[in-house]
């Protein structure tokens, strides 16, 4: 079985025997034994024992640069003693085995008989006495080619040191890589094999940066399934792996695969029972229904799903009942179906039955049904809060960052980005309460991931891009682009260089981003061709592709984006229809983005009512509503929203009075160069009419500089908010 990524592995069945690596293993562990080590250098040496002795074969040359790394004088020592052997006689590595510490009578040592070390020298002398001479003989010439191949290697390496001594070089990485990367040859002993499909494991639920690629562990798996094909945990081992690649056929293949292996190997052949067939044909429908889901085949995971509901009732299984619940009301949402009841219910049944994982899990799926349906923020908080009692009670570190990241996004949604900030720094700067195996850091799940593309994008928002980019890099880093978790740094990514160059007016630029964007998230795609055709002047084939968004927007409830539809709809009128016209539809986006607490579409949607007030020339009752949304913009929200707020407001004080325009400092910043422009013109005007003639001429003449830089006719300032 599989518990929490860790194998236990119980159909291996084969034994340990000698090779010459775990001879060098051997030699390390006498030398520990009769020599001198200092505490520091036998502390690392410590470290080192159990990967060295449950991983896969090393070579000399890696496994003698990996002790060199904790201790250069052992490292010495142990190749000198195998130096003794290779270069010596059969009766020089009999000797070597003669001289070992007796478990039995090693108390004093390393070596004592109930110690890893001891049980490993006890397997180690049983199955080298158990060797016939002929045997012997053949281990004692792999130990001389097992040497020679290192000597071998060493001679190719001074030949060509002169040319070129760094990149020869084994680097730090390259050392480490073998104890979890390096090819598994020929059969594996049962402690090799569980080592490496726990590892394997871990690092996929972890750490899927530091696991073997998807191809290399493809084919590590495919060489251990060959010497046991009934091995079941390789199987699964493999279903994750296919996972990562989004092979469906194989996926399911290898879960199938699992699961009949899983009931071949077991003892009992019980079917109501928690043991036996019986359970592992209740999970094995439920594992079908839950990788259907995934890949988005719900008449299939419906199926499995209602198969497995039937066997866990048979069966009388609350827990795996409970489990089915929770996908189906996942599976429900995935349709787009209203799952509310079905997750209450699943909410209270695991309360019930004492499951708090799922019941967690239940709480923070209502939660975010509660965001998209225009729930307070406080309420939702206060459901959140009482989860994070729960979490923190049964240390259930990975819905810990699952309830940070949501309250990240939830206040993201409502505007309040100062409240995203500090959630985003609390999840990064969280300790993990998992044990940190394998030198996972606990900071490559969905969660983190998240958090770092809403920071990407709050820097982004604020002209940030430095720091931008730095967090894109170390995104990139940490989830290469195989990782599953690889999309969301890529849409945030394009994103963030769409809305870049759709600022500095570089449209044609960010065309092409339209279709990387699409591949990822068809609505984000066809919401931001729309706006791309809008600012081409292809004002008919933007309507249209915004009409249709709407239409599919109100069908999959994402109010968010209508919002954002209407508002783009509203900006076709202004250049159409005329203004007023718009404010039907404005009026309409406000009583949405209010019914749902959305401040920032909220001031977003007051920016247009003003603008479509100032044109209707009104610019006192324009300012009145300007006053309602300045505050919030101010405080959350984008550079460009502050800009364009302000800038606003002094159209409407000029249209008045006058003011100084201290906003084009936000234009500025952003590199926004059509926005300046319309800046310059307007200073230009208002000197003009004071009579300050000076300071006109030099508004003109910067007004001048930017028109001929951009080569594109300036639309009458009128039309633009």
């Amino acid at each position: 079985m599989m518990t929490n990524g860790v194998v236990h592995a119980n159909v291996f069945g084969i034994k340990d025997w000698v090779t010459p690596y775990k001879i060098s293993v051997l030699a390390l562990l006498y030398e520990m034994t009769a020599s001198k080590i200092t505490l520091p250098e036998r502390r690392r040496l410590n470290k080192l024992i159990l990967p060295l002795q449950q991983g896969p074969d090393l070579t000399l040359g890696q496994f003698l640069q990996t002790v060199e790394e904790c201790c250069p004088q052992t490292a010495y020592a142990v190749k000198l003693r195998l130096h003794e052997m290779a270069d010596g006689e059969l009766k020089d590595m009999e000797y070597f085995f003669s001289t070992l510490p007796t478990p039995f009578t090693a108390f004093d040592s390393e070596a004592y008989k109930t110690s890893v070390v001891g049980l490993f020298m006890r397997h180690m002398l049983l199955a080298y006495n158990k060797l016939s001479f002929s045997q012997v003989y053949k281990l004692y010439k792999s130990l001389q080619h097992y040497y020679h191949t290192l000597v071998a290697d060493d001679s190719e390496m001074d030949l060509t040191s002169t040319e070129d001594t760094v990149g020869d070089r084994i680097d730090k990485e390259e050392l480490d890589t073998p104890l979890h990367e390096s090819e598994l040859r020929g059969p594996l002993s049962q402690k090799q094999a569980e080592y490496f499909l726990a590892r394997q494991a871990y690092l996929l639920k972890n750490d899927e940066n530091k696991a073997l690629k998807p191809a290399a562990l493809q084919e590590e798996l495919n060489n251990m399934l060959k010497f046991n094909p009934d091995f079941a945990e390789a199987h699964y081992l493999n279903y994750l792996n296919s996972m990562r690649v989004q092979d469906i056929f194989l996926s399911a293949h290898s879960l199938l695969h699992y699961f009949d292996r899983l009931i071949l190997s077991g003892s009992e052949g019980k079917s109501n029972g928690d043991e036996g067939y019986g359970r592992s044909l209740r999970y094995a429908a439920l594992n079908l229904a839950s990788l259907h889901c995934r890949f988005g085949h719900y008449q299939q995971a419906d199926l499995a799903l209602q198969e497995a509901i039937r066997i866990a009732q048979e069966s009388n299984d609350h827990v795996c009942l409970q489990h089915c619940l929770s996908w189906l009301y996942t599976l429900e949402q995935m349709k787009g179906s209203d799952s509310t009841v079905l997750t209450e219910d699943s909410v209270k049944m695991a309360a019930h039955f004492c499951l708090p994982y799922l019941a967690s899990l239940g709480i923070q799926s209502l939660v975010q049904q509660g965001a998209t349906q225009g729930k307070t923020a406080h309420k939702l908080m206060d459901a959140l809060k009482d989860t994070d009692i729960l979490h923190w009670k049964h240390s259930l570190s990975e819905l810990i960052e699952i309830s940070l990241a949501q309250t990240t996004s939830i206040w993201r949604m409502y505007g309040k980005s100062t409240m995203a900030l500090q959630q985003a720094q609390l999840l990064l700067n969280m300790s993990s309460l998992e044990p940190v195996n394998f030198g996972v850091q606990q900071n490559n799940t969905e969660a983190f991931t998240v958090a770092l593309c809403h920071l990407a994008e709050l820097h982004a928002e604020q002209g940030l891009y430095s720091a931008v980019s730095e967090i894109l890099q170390h995104l990139k880093e940490q989830f290469p682009p195989h990782s599953q978790h690889a999309k969301l740094w890529m849409l945030c990514d394009l994103k963030i260089q769409f809305e870049r160059h759709m600022n500095e007016g570089k449209y044609l630029l960010a065309e092409p981003l339209v279709t990387a964007i699409s591949a990822l998230n068809k609505t984000e795609g066809l919401y931001r061709k729309a706006q791309v055709l809008k600012a081409l002047n292809r004002s008919t084939e933007a309507y249209n592709i915004l009409q249709r968004l709407q239409v599919h927007c109100e069908k999959t409830k994402c109010t968010e984006m209508i919002i954002r539809v209407m508002l783009s709809t509203a900006e076709l009128h202004w250049e159409s229809s005329g203004f007023s016209t718009a404010l039907p539809l404005l009026l309409q986006a406000l009583a949405l983005a209010r019914q749902h607490h959305l401040q920032s579409l909220a001031s977003e949607t007051i920016l247009h009512l003003a603008f479509t007030q100032l044109m209707l020339g009104v610019p006192e009752q324009a300012l009145s509503v300007l006053h309602e949304a300045i505050e919030p913009v101010l405080a959350h929200g984008a550079i460009m929203d502050k800009g364009r707020a302000l800038l606003l407001t002094a159209r409407c004080q000029i249209a008045a009075a006058g003011f100084k325009f201290a906003f084009a400092a936000y234009f500025s910043k952003l590199n926004c160069k059509e926005r300046l422009r319309d800046v310059y013109y307007l200073q230009a005007q208002l000197h003009r009419s004071l009579g300050q003639t000076s300071q006109s001429n030099k508004s003109a003449m910067l007004f001048r500089l930017l028109d001929q830089e951009l080569q594109s006719p300036a639309p009458p300032v009128s039309m633009r908010l």
